[in-house]
């Protein structure tokens, strides 16, 4: 599943960033998982359930992140409304997802949702100001290339499903967006406890029009699904603590591998040719594109890539 990578700011020496890539490694791992096992409950279970426990039992992870930070300071927002419109959008890029993978190999599914960080750099020169070079949009170019040919449209080998990571994926850019635009407003805390809230809310109105009561095995499934997301999540908060984003967002993209082995495992499914070709394109123009980030950072505090 798609993850928080930019609502914690960095702080630490740089010695400690070995352990941030081992927590984002982490991380990676949980949400192979994640995904994996929304795909295996959601045979026994409706899509908009098995969120809306996600969300409530990653609730209980909340303590944990939190700390000693006084409720109130959590509460405290400068902008709530982009603070709600940004939780709207990750219940957003969680339904399409959970929905996707329903209908669809998970491996398929996180390739295609893997475009988000280009769209992330699409969409940050009209709604950031930013300055995108020709080296980024030609990457930009090619890693939805990549993406089309996983989805091949006009093919007959992906359903209609096929659209619903690339939904995932613009909600989850616009997401990135607007927490960058958060991250000089509110605290990050602040903005992880709005993304959790305002999910349980929204899911719990519209949850029981679609509720089916849970044997004691589901409600297991459900609840180790929630508690896997929010040891996911908190994993990120720690990677991110240690280690620049631009450091460890190429490691992120080895949830493909997980995904791709669990999906063979638990379901028998596994790439062709063609998703494994569109997977390495996208991962790597996504790299490059974290790469060249990471180089216009470096140029601009004059320090020599």
């Amino acid at each position: 599943m798609i993850q928080d990578r930019a609502a914690i700011k960095v702080s630490g020496p740089e010695r400690t960033i070995r352990i941030g890539i081992l927590f984002i490694l982490t991380t990676s791992v949980m949400f192979a998982l994640l995904d994996t096992g929304v795909k295996y409950v959601g045979q026994f279970y409706p899509v908009l359930q098995i969120a809306w426990a996600r969300y409530v039992f990653q609730m209980a992870m909340v303590p944990l992140v939190i700390g000693r930070t006084r409720p109130r300071d959590i509460l405290r927002t400068r902008r709530p409304g982009l603070q709600v419109a940004r939780s709207l959008l990750m219940v957003g890029a969680t339904l399409s997802f959970f929905t996707a993978v329903n209908y669809m190999p998970v491996a398929e599914a996180s390739a295609i949702g893997m475009i988000a960080p280009l769209m992330v750099t699409a969409l940050a020169i009209p709604m950031l100001g930013e300055r995108v070079g020709a080296r980024r949009w030609t990457a930009v170019a090619i890693g939805l290339i990549g993406a089309l040919i996983i989805i091949r449209p006009g093919f007959g080998n992906l359903s209609w499903a096929a659209i619903l990571p690339v939904i995932t994926a613009i909600c989850y850019a616009l997401y990135q967006i607007t927490t960058r635009m958060l991250a000089e407003i509110d605290p990050p805390i602040t903005t992880f406890f709005y993304s959790g809230a305002v999910g349980v809310v929204v899911l719990s109105l519209a949850v029981p029009f679609a509720w089916q009561t849970p044997t004691a095995g589901g409600w297991a499934m459900m609840i180790a699904l929630g508690l896997i997301a929010g040891a996911g999540h908190f994993c990120v908060i720690q990677a991110l603590r240690r280690a620049p984003a631009s450091v460890l967002a190429p490691f992120s993209f080895t949830q493909l591998i997980w995904v791709t082995i669990l999906g063979f495992l638990v379901f028998g499914d596994f790439p062709d040719n063609y998703t494994l070709l569109g997977a390495a394109i996208v991962v790597g123009s996504g790299g490059y594109v974290f790469y060249r980030e990471n180089v216009v950072k470096r140029a601009a505090k004059g320090v020599q890539p």
